[in-house]
């Protein structure tokens, strides 16, 4: 049974940074996207990273240059490093994994079959 844990969220400044984990079990093999999603309060999740497992990322226009995806294989654990956050960063952050299809590296909601909790990160201006 697959559990992602998603810790790290909290309130900061605009200009300040955040990190956040996700503690990943259950995963058979390695053939699985990873990704980072968030949702505002009255809005759609949506796609913020992801990371494949030969490393190859891809980010979301809106963040892009001010976050960065990663993991630790040996802690089974990914992260999404936030820097310069705005107000509108503001959302719950969720962890997702999705069996990889070839080299498609999607930020599509429907592409990732196991989520976490969430963890609320909060930007205040």
């Amino acid at each position: 049974q697959v559990h992602l844990v998603e810790s790290g969220g909290g309130s900061v400044q605009s200009g300040g940074s955040l990190r956040l984990a996700c503690a990943a079990s259950g995963l058979t093999d390695t053939n699985y996207n990873m990704g980072w999603f968030r949702q505002a309060p009255g809005k759609e999740r949506e796609g913020v990273a992801a990371l494949n497992r030969v490393g190859r990322t891809n980010y979301a226009s809106s963040v892009k240059g001010r976050v960065t995806i990663s993991r630790d294989d040996a802690e089974n654990t990914l992260f999404l490093h936030m820097n310069s956050l705005k107000p509108e960063d503001t959302a719950i952050y969720y962890c997702a994994a999705g069996r990889a299809h070839g080299w498609w590296l999607p930020l599509l909601v429907r592409e990732y079959g196991f989520w976490g909790q969430g963890t609320q990160v909060t930007v205040s201006s």
